[in-house]
């Protein structure tokens, strides 16, 4: 895959990703603060909260993980930006992971901002920070299906349930649909529903300002994890490829995401995941001729990863094996793969199918 990193719009974030730090808080213009947030993860470090100033206060994309380091570099950020958590007029939620949605019950109980959340996100929220015991089940069933051992099923099963703890549930004042605009006196801020890396994902889009705040579903350096699980969209692939190519045909100056750092040129970003996640398929296919009838769970353990699978703790084993199903299902989907029933399933190229030769 030819290696595409596209230019930093803020050198100094790109320069704290590239030493490992976290950036400090940025006053873009016209209103505009960019808050990082630390998150308990070595991997991502911070997610980004922007802060977008109104008449009477301010609201904010996406809110930070439900901790107290998290929550005083949040209202840190907010004061820098002079303002308070109680000037929080709405909580913009790109999605209900705990690094996006865990501190946005918190703002509104200080602040009385509404939450705002796509509707096919919040109706996940009962189950998985509720009824957690029924996603366990859930996630046990299909962790068996595609084959993994039992044990390892139960413990990958659980493996984000710790988790939990960063959130503080916070059901939405406001579904935002596809499309909507947001109201938000001085911005021009438009949904845009980008289902993939969830299924109820959004960005958000200032068109005259040439903005797209893309939450998880566009960064600079890092892919977001598409996996299949029980809360996923039919072909969550398919979808994150579709929501990739409607977002590059938008007329966008600058791209702030979530993670790392803001950047520009996002039709050559899109233009490399989607190169990626091509060549992902084709090594999977490639190793289903290799090995005929092999599992999920066996295919997932062979792929190149970007240390040995051997090294991954549970929830990189579980987020690998659903990310190797997602894509084992949009090669079905294209007819370059069938698969059995039973437990576990097993995957064939079509012409090597038993029966077939």
């Amino acid at each position: 895959m030819s290696e595409h990193e596209p230019g930093p719009v803020s050198r100094v974030q790109w320069e704290a990703w590239r030493r490992r730090l976290i950036p400090p808080v940025e006053d873009l213009g016209g209103g505009l603060w960019s808050i990082p947030v630390p998150l308990p993860l070595e991997a991502l470090r911070y997610v980004l909260v922007y802060a977008l100033e109104l008449p009477d206060g301010v609201a904010v994309i996406d809110a930070g993980w439900d901790t107290g380091e998290a929550w005083d570099a949040l209202t840190a950020g907010l004061g820098a930006a002079g303002f308070g958590v109680a000037d929080v007029r709405a909580v913009l939620v790109t999605h209900i992971h705990p690094d996006h949605y865990g501190l946005a019950h918190r703002i509104r109980e200080e602040s009385g901002a509404w939450v705002g959340l796509h509707p096919a996100d919040a109706a996940l929220l009962e189950v998985r920070y509720d009824d957690v015991d029924t996603l366990i089940e859930d996630n046990r069933v299909l962790l068996e299906r595609i084959g993994t051992p039992d044990e390892q099923a139960r413990e990958l099963a659980r493996a984000s349930m710790g988790m939990r703890r960063f959130v503080s549930v916070a059901r939405p004042d406001r579904l935002i649909e596809d499309g909507q605009r947001l109201g938000l006196p001085g911005w021009d801020l438009r949904a845009v529903w980008t289902p993939g890396h969830s299924p109820g994902h959004l960005c958000f889009t200032d068109p005259g300002r040439g903005l797209l705040f893309s939450g998880d579903h566009v960064l600079p350096k890092i892919t977001p994890n598409i996996s299949m699980h029980p809360q996923q969209r039919a072909n969550p692939l398919q979808d994150f490829f579709d929501s990739l190519r409607r977002v590059a045909g938008l007329d966008v100056r600058d791209v702030l995401p979530a993670h790392e750092y803001r950047f520009a040129d996002l039709p050559g970003r899109v233009a490399h995941l989607l190169e990626h996640h091509e060549e992902r398929l084709e090594e999977i296919e490639k190793a289903l001729r290799e090995r005929p009838g092999a599992d999920c769970w066996q295919i997932s353990s062979g792929l190149t990863w970007s240390r040995p699978w051997t090294s991954f703790d549970t929830h990189s084993k579980r987020a690998a094996t659903g990310e190797t199903l997602a894509h084992m299902l949009l090669l079905e989907q294209r007819g370059r793969l069938v698969r059995s029933g039973g437990r576990p399933e097993r995957w064939w190229p079509p012409e090597l199918l038993p029966g077939t030769l």
